[in-house]
């Protein structure tokens, strides 16, 4: 059996110990032909959950096509900035002074992640982290699709009691050294992974593959804090709140499947999603939209790629009768939102 080595680049007082875990045998007969050549397990820190907030440290390990550990790299990032919450990831500005800024990390990082499908545990997360740092460095990702492992757990209908790392790495026997470092992190997803992988594979289960739609446009200016006085971490939702200014616009009512979008009309989003959340809702509100945060009785539509998925969001929706779409045909109907009624009198 082989174990997942380590050949990090991390001084020895900061790399984690990566022991012997278990691991699946042989891959099975019939792979299916549809999945990936190649992965790339990726797990960063950061400075915050904001859209403003800055990478500190990032860690790939790379998988070939069954899963098999190939190499594995980590860095530290400076982020020219507060570091954020040390007391959960152990990095302060001391340890970080020396580190490389991310454009000096973009060509070890992009060779890494080249022509392999990203893989993090809240996918979403990861990637609109990396694809903002890369917008600020004038630079592409080279990442066309992500695969969350939450989202596979999901599709595997594994038992877990919820959906942290720690409950899918217990389900599969893997013991994490150091929570919350980078490389132990995604050492500890990429052993947890493998067997997913390979239960996906032996069941011919369809991987839940998203498009990552890089940032071709960034603005420095800070995102709104909901606490400004506090740190913005908040352990139970990477998503800060956002405030927005109040849509202009009335309410016209339920989207009806099939019409048009009318400005003024309620969206809310629920799930993992190609484009990076900030910027469809972005679109959304520029179209005039009114972008809730909950679901309601006027809840106009509700975007979901994962419709099957029982949040209190796609319940919401049901109990409604709210109509549900998936991103893509949101994206179509916001080329077409039609104008709000004029103002009677």
């Amino acid at each position: 059996m082989t174990m997942l080595e380590d050949r990090s680049a991390a001084a020895p007082s900061i790399a984690p110990k990566i022991g012997r875990q278990p691991g699946p045998q042989t891959p099975p007969a019939d792979w299916p032909a549809g999945y990936p050549e190649g992965y790339a397990v990726v797990d960063v820190e950061t400075t915050g959950l904001a859209r403003d907030d800055r990478i500190i440290s990032a860690a790939v390990y790379q998988l070939d096509a069954h899963g098999a550990f190939q190499d594995s790299w980590y860095t530290l990032v400076n982020p020219q900035r507060d570091p954020g919450p040390v007391w959960i990831h152990g990095l302060t500005s001391d340890v970080l002074a020396d580190a490389p800024l991310f454009p000096e990390v973009v060509p070890e990082l992009s060779a890494r992640l080249a022509d392999r499908v990203l893989v993090a545990h809240n996918a979403m997360f990861d990637w609109s982290m990396l694809a903002r740092e890369y917008a600020r460095a004038a630079a592409v990702a080279p990442v066309r699709q992500r695969l969350c492992t939450i989202a596979l757990s999901k599709e595997l209908g594994l038992p877990l009691p919820n959906h942290k790392l720690e409950s899918l790495a217990a389900h599969f026997g893997v013991v994490q050294e150091r929570a919350h470092h980078a490389l132990d992190d995604a050492r500890v997803l990429a052993e947890a992974f493998r067997p997913s992988l390979h239960r996906a594979a032996r069941a011919q289960v369809r991987l839940p593959l998203l498009t990552c739609q890089p940032l071709t446009e960034w603005s420095d200016a800070p995102a709104p804090r909901a606490h400004p006085s506090g740190s913005s971490y908040r352990p139970t939702s990477w998503r800060p709140a956002r405030r927005r200014p109040a849509c202009p616009y009335p309410n016209p009512g339920r989207y009806e499947p099939g019409g048009r979008l009318v400005q003024g009309m309620r969206v809310a989003f629920s799930g993992d999603t190609s484009v990076d959340r900030d910027l469809l809702e972005d679109r959304a509100v520029e179209a005039g939209l009114h972008v809730a945060t909950s679901l309601s009785r006027l809840t106009s539509l509700l975007v979901t790629n994962d419709p099957d998925a029982h949040t209190s969001k796609t319940v919401k929706a049901a109990a409604f009768g709210t109509a549900v779409i998936d991103e893509a045909a949101f994206m179509q109907l916001l080329r077409d939102v039609a104008p709000a009624a004029p103002a009677s009198g």
